[in-house]
């Protein structure tokens, strides 16, 4: 595990009957492996977020370079024009 630091957490009283419940019941071995835990699975969320945000970022640039925005009603209306004659036709 490496080197261990003690440190002080406090919590609410219902979260500390939830993670009891969860050493007595065998789910977890001690309240500090309940935290690690916890610890792990934000540390990984914080992960998920930031790359989900580099993602944004990367698709919000490739956006910004593609050209000047189309309105909305504008390009439906050229969609529809191009696709009516494959409709008809069959």
């Amino acid at each position: 595990m490496g080197r261990v630091e003690k440190i002080s957490v406090a919590v609410t009283a219902e979260m500390a009957a939830l993670m009891r419940e969860a050493v007595e019941t065998g789910e977890y071995a001690s309240a500090s492996e309940l935290m690690r835990e916890a610890l792990r699975d934000w540390k990984l969320r914080r992960q998920q977020r930031e790359q989900a945000i580099g993602e944004l970022r990367r698709l919000w640039d490739e956006g910004m370079e593609s050209g000047p925005p189309n309105e909305g009603e504008e390009a439906f209306a050229r969609l529809k024009a191009n696709l009516a004659p494959k409709f008809s036709e069959k």
